[in-house]
């Protein structure tokens, strides 16, 4: 064979092996499906990678339209005829899309189309490579799923501001409720610098800044403070901030979620202040039963002082200068008497009886505790009409009452300035003053020149519980109290304020009716009521007021016996005897007085009796004329008592036991 037909025969050879190799490469090929088309698109090779994808043979399918692949929609469109022609013009078709297999089951396709030529130019026909990227057109679709229903659970949150910012602090996100919260709708925030929604004051501090740093290098940022909205209010926010990365740990922005907890936080605020006001009430409380225990011990004191100066004072020789100084020291006893009938009204345990009122006289009388109580750095001025009608209310708890408003006054000026109680009579009509009747009052008011109310604190001024004042400078009781004791009284508490102009509370009380008793100081210097001489029994625990009120009653010519205990006060009446009248003071251990009286009237019925006592006690019992001496008390209380009671009953006879027999000493009567 000559040498040139060698070489030919033997590139015919290579070309021959090259091609095989191809062939065998495309054919082992499982992954995309690679097959050629002739110009008219039908099959003309085929893979096992088209096999596996498609579903057909080499015997099924070469011959045949690749349009076969496509769903009847594309076909529809002419999609096929379409990508050849793209190919043939342009060079080149790719496109993914929903192609058909043999079982008629869908699948996502990636597929490229690219004309084959000869070395002249001519087409040939196609080479197709489609991939099924069906799992990733899946996966892809979840995520756009998913993330279009984060973005729509996101959007529809209106209780938080979610909101996303790039690593600079920039808005790029915005939510239906950072919109709500803040007030900004996307088209005015997103682009803008998160740090307007803070205060002047954090933004000085750099506080934003702060707090992306801190996400930022810490994972995440926490806090609560003040927020700004778009109108320029404020609002107090719970606020997280965590960052946001990318695949290489790249920062790429911050997730941003904040909360108004306003209300929350007011409410958090009340409690805790109700709180504080509860344990300052308590305090209080047990402060008044500390005071009224003190009190009581202390009239009891007083009383057996007072009855033996008295006592001592007529046996006294006709010695001038001994005198005066027996009477100073019945001034200075009565003076104390004053004083534990103020501590008893403060922790609620005095006797409170309401009559006629000398209002200017009882302001004059507590002058120097008003002015003690105030201090030095206010003055203190008083205005009252040449002539005043009596008021109609209870002396002491009107004291009480005049001593709070003064105090209140005092508080409203902590640089000093200028207190001023005053009263007038005022006559008035119906409709007048709203919540008081017709008629004529006394107006008891006290202005002083301090800070002053606006028209939201003086609404609410004389709530309960409601104070100014910070924890343990005030229990917000006081106007309280004052308003419930004129509205008691038949009258009203008015305030009336102007912010830097002081406030002026008036206290309204209906003028007394004439024929009253007038609650003034008794007295002493009127002659003793008299009465026939009686046969009385005492009983009292406390050996010292005992011996006291006997010496009193024996010194009035009466028969006296004593007795320590309401058991042994039976036991005397059912063994001895009989009495005229019974004297007994209320609070003993294991029997008091009232419990005392019980028992009397149901075995002696008709015995009269006399409660003496400092505290005020339930007096509802079936002895309807039922006579209080409050202590201390002098001869001369104890002498009107005696009289008051017997008048009740003037025919007072020697009352004997229901039933006969004696008692014993354990406290019931005999049966």
């Amino acid at each position: 064979m000559p040498e040139q037909e060698l070489k030919a025969s033997q590139a015919s050879n290579a070309s021959i092996v090259g091609d095989d190799r191809y062939r065998l490469l495309v054919e082992s090929i499982v992954d995309y499906a690679i097959y050629m088309l002739d110009i008219e698109g039908r099959v003309s090779s085929w893979n096992r990678g088209a096999q596996r994808f498609k579903g057909y043979t080499d015997a099924e399918i070469i011959g045949e339209h690749f349009s076969r692949f496509y769903t009847d929609d594309d076909r529809a469109t002419d999609l096929p005829g379409r990508a050849l022609k793209i190919a043939a013009t342009e060079g080149r078709f790719e496109q993914e899309g929903w192609r058909v297999r043999k079982d008629g089951s869908l699948m996502w396709a990636h597929v490229l189309i690219d004309p084959i030529r000869d070395e002249d130019g001519t087409l040939l026909g196609y080479a197709k490579v489609t991939r099924d990227l069906t799992e990733r057109h899946a996966a892809q679709a979840a995520l756009r799923q998913s993330e279009q229903h984060f973005r729509l659970l996101v959007q529809g949150v209106h209780d938080y501001a979610i909101y996303m910012l790039d690593p600079q602090g920039k808005v790029t996100s915005w939510n239906r409720g950072a919109q709500r919260f803040k007030g900004y709708a996307d088209d005015e925030i997103i682009g803008e610098h998160f740090s307007r929604f803070y205060t002047d004051e954090d933004r000085a501090s750099d506080l934003p800044g702060h707090a992306l740093r801190t996400a930022a290098k810490e994972g995440r940022f926490e806090a609560e403070g003040w927020r700004v909205r778009k109108d320029g209010t404020r609002f107090w926010a719970h606020v997280v901030i965590d960052p946001i990365r990318g695949e290489h740990d790249q920062l790429i922005g911050f997730a941003k979620i904040t909360r108004d907890v306003t209300e929350r936080r007011n409410a958090e605020q009340t409690l805790e202040e109700t709180r504080a006001r509860f344990v300052q009430s308590q305090k209080m409380e047990a402060i008044g039963q500390l005071t009224g225990g003190v009190a009581h011990d202390f009239n009891n004191l007083l009383a057996v002082v007072l009855g033996n100066l008295h006592l001592a004072r007529k046996r006294l020789p006709p010695d001038g200068k001994l005198l005066r100084l027996v009477d100073n020291s019945i001034q200075a006893a009565e003076r104390g008497a004053t004083l534990t009938r103020r501590m008893l009204a403060f922790a609620r345990q005095q006797t409170l009886e309401t009559g006629p009122v000398d209002v200017p006289a009882l302001v004059r009388g507590m002058a120097e505790l008003l002015q003690s109580s105030i201090g030095s750095v206010v003055r203190v001025d008083t205005q009252f009409p040449l002539q005043l009608p009596l008021a109609c209310a209870d002396a002491n708890q009107l004291e009480l009452a005049l001593l709070n408003l003064s105090v209140n006054a005092r508080d409203a000026m902590p640089e000093g300035g200028r207190i001023t109680i005053s009263a007038r009579e005022a006559q008035i009509g119906p409709h007048e003053i709203p919540g008081l009747a017709p008629g004529r009052y006394v107006c008891l008011s006290v202005a002083d020149t301090g800070e002053g109310m606006d028209e939201r604190t003086l609404a609410r001024a004389a709530e309960p519980f409601f104070t100014t004042k910070g924890v343990g400078k005030g229990t917000g009781l006081g106007l309280s109290m004052i308003h419930g004791f004129a509205e008691q009284s038949g009258g009203r508490l008015i305030l009336k304020s102007v912010p830097g102009q002081g406030t002026v509370a008036e206290l309204w009380l209906p003028v007394a009716q004439a024929g009253g008793p007038d609650k003034r100081a008794p007295e002493h210097g009127l002659p003793l009521p008299k009465t026939r001489p009686l046969r009385v029994l005492v009983v009292d625990d406390d050996p010292l007021v005992l011996m006291n009120t006997a010496a009193m009653l024996e010194d009035l010519g009466h028969g006296v016996q004593e007795a320590v205990s309401g058991p042994q006060a039976l036991h005397v009446l059912g063994s001895a005897e009989p009495f005229d009248l019974v004297v007994t003071d209320q609070l003993m251990p294991g029997m008091n007085g009232l419990q005392l009286i019980a028992a009397i009237e149901a075995a002696y019925p008709g015995l009269p009796v006399i409660l003496a006592s400092g505290y005020a006690e339930p007096t509802e019992h079936a002895q309807t004329d039922l006579v209080r001496l409050t202590k201390p008390f002098d001869q001369t209380d104890l002498a009107r008592a005696i009289l008051t009671r017997l008048q009740a009953d003037p025919q007072v006879p020697a009352f004997q036991p229901v039933i006969a027999g004696t008692g014993d000493e354990s406290g019931s009567p005999a049966h």
